[in-house]
């Protein structure tokens, strides 16, 4: 069973370790402008890296919970190099600086490829290493200026209906197999009662 859930454990740890030092950037900046808790204004560079500490973490639950349920329910025959290609060609324009720097995933190697064991949840993978790195601009950007959060916003949010898009296509898809008659037979009996089925 842990083969079948490798890649999204992986995403979530990652992620996890990515809250973790959001955090710590409040702390040192607390630290370095002298505000302290339960004070969340004073600096003005403090108020945006605190601001945009809170904004990642506001939206980690959603992306934790898409995350899995896309990943588990949604299968697809395999990933290629060429689908991540052209998923990044579409995002980079949305991060700072265009993304000039080359995909993050570039360098991940083989388990980017096709998996016999969970297929799906390697697509799934993909886009929460991606929502992961634009997450980290959005709070770089962010801490710099307001205005560098915004391709990085809109990349991650973009992501969020991509895994929104899968989970609901794979909860469709699973409810609706034949093996699943029992929640198929919940679903059609209100129509039954009607006579519309």
């Amino acid at each position: 069973m842990r083969d079948q859930i490798d890649l999204l454990a992986t995403v979530t740890v990652l992620g996890v370790l990515e809250q973790a030092y959001f955090a710590m950037q409040v702390i040192y900046a607390r630290r370095k402008y002298k505000v302290s808790p339960p004070e969340t204004t004073g600096h003005p560079e403090f108020e945006r890296t605190f601001r945009a500490q809170a904004n990642c973490s506001e939206y980690f639950p959603i992306f934790i919970s898409l995350l899995w349920v896309a990943g588990i329910f949604f299968h697809q025959a395999g990933l290629t190099k060429k689908c991540l290609s052209s998923s990044w060609e579409q995002l980079s324009p949305l991060l700072p600086g265009g993304g000039s720097s080359g995909s993050p995933c570039s360098s991940a190697g083989a388990w980017l490829s096709p998996r016999a064991a969970s297929p799906g949840q390697g697509v799934t993978a993909v886009c929460g290493l991606l929502y992961l790195y634009a997450r980290l601009r959005y709070f770089q950007g962010y801490a710099g200026a307001a205005r560098g959060r915004l391709g990085p916003l809109y990349a991650s949010a973009w992501l969020l209906w991509v895994l929104l898009g899968l989970a609901l296509a794979g909860l469709l898809a699973h409810f609706l197999r034949p093996r699943s008659s029992t929640w198929m037979a919940a679903l059609v009996w209100p129509l039954q009662l009607h006579g519309a089925w």
